[in-house]
């Protein structure tokens, strides 16, 4: 009985060292490939999600006044966060173009190169950037609310198509909005730098005026404005996604919540590079 036990004493310590062992580690390139992916079945979502929109969109009702109400939410109620951060980042970036300018005896270029900076640039691109990260969160938190209280499940039951209710009204009011907010920053920036380099390095109003007009072409501001429906269209589609796929209460709203604002952030950015390449090919220099 006793040698049986010796016998086996070693085997059964071996098994309980082996099932005490750590689980084998991921490796880099698996943690690579989970996340690829993960990225790419949100893609195929976001895709398969955008083309049912196009199909419920020909088919009536039109949701004319879900659309009036999206419009008033995400554009009007954002006026306020535009004209601020717009503003004061037209000031920061008059005074460090001035100060840099300055050095070299450039002053005369302070106008223009803000000018070009905020017409191709800054303006739809930060807008898309500041005013995305608030609409999609509030897509998302919106939505994400329906689908755990099971709001969404109810439209489907009632015959409603929850992309043609819920989806089509904040996508046609977020592509029509981010050209008037882009183009409402460009203004204030601009004016913001106009006064700033006014007060503080003695550059007239008016010379900062017509320097700047006298740069800036309608192809700048076209290939500044062009990219807006295409932001707008990202900031909606991402926002309803990570809301319908919500699960698990509250704590799964936040989650969603901070997701759709990281997403969208670096999706514009990512977008950017590319319809900048575009409006090069659309718009060429002469």
């Amino acid at each position: 009985m006793n040698d049986t036990l010796d016998k086996k004493g070693p085997e059964s310590s071996r098994v309980s060292r082996e099932s005490l062992a750590p689980p084998p580690t991921e490796t880099r390139a698996q943690r690579a490939t989970a996340r690829a992916l993960v990225f790419f079945e949100h893609l195929g979502m976001v895709s398969i999600m955008f083309v049912g929109v196009m199909k419920s969109a020909t088919r009536r009702p039109f949701e004319g006044k879900a659309i009036l109400k999206q419009l008033d939410s995400l554009g009007v109620a954002s006026m306020g966060i535009v004209i601020v951060t717009s503003l004061f980042i037209g000031m920061v970036m008059a005074v460090q173009f001035a100060f840099g300018l300055q050095k070299f005896g450039g002053m005369e270029y302070t106008g223009r190169v803000i000018a070009l900076s905020f017409t191709r640039e800054l303006a739809p691109t930060l807008t898309a950037v500041i005013v995305g990260g608030r609409i999609g969160s509030g897509m998302a938190a919106e939505v994400g609310s329906m689908a755990v209280t099971e709001q969404i499940d109810a439209v489907r039951a009632l015959g409603a198509d929850p992309l043609k209710k819920l989806v089509w009204p904040r996508l046609i009011a977020s592509i029509l909005v981010m050209p008037f907010l882009s183009t409402f920053a460009l203004v204030l920036g601009f004016l913001g730098a106009m006064l700033i380099t006014d007060i503080q390095f003695q550059v007239p109003a008016g010379f900062f005026l017509r320097s700047a007009l006298g740069t800036v072409t309608l192809r700048d501001f076209w290939s500044g404005m062009f990219k807006t429906p295409f932001f707008g269209a990202i900031i909606a589609l991402v926002g309803c996604h990570f809301g319908m796929i919500t699960r698990g209460g509250t704590a799964g709203v936040g989650n969603s919540t901070t997701r759709t604002v990281v997403v969208i952030s670096i999706s514009i950015l990512i977008a950017d590079l590319f319809l900048t390449r575009l409006s090069i090919l659309l718009w060429p220099a002469a």
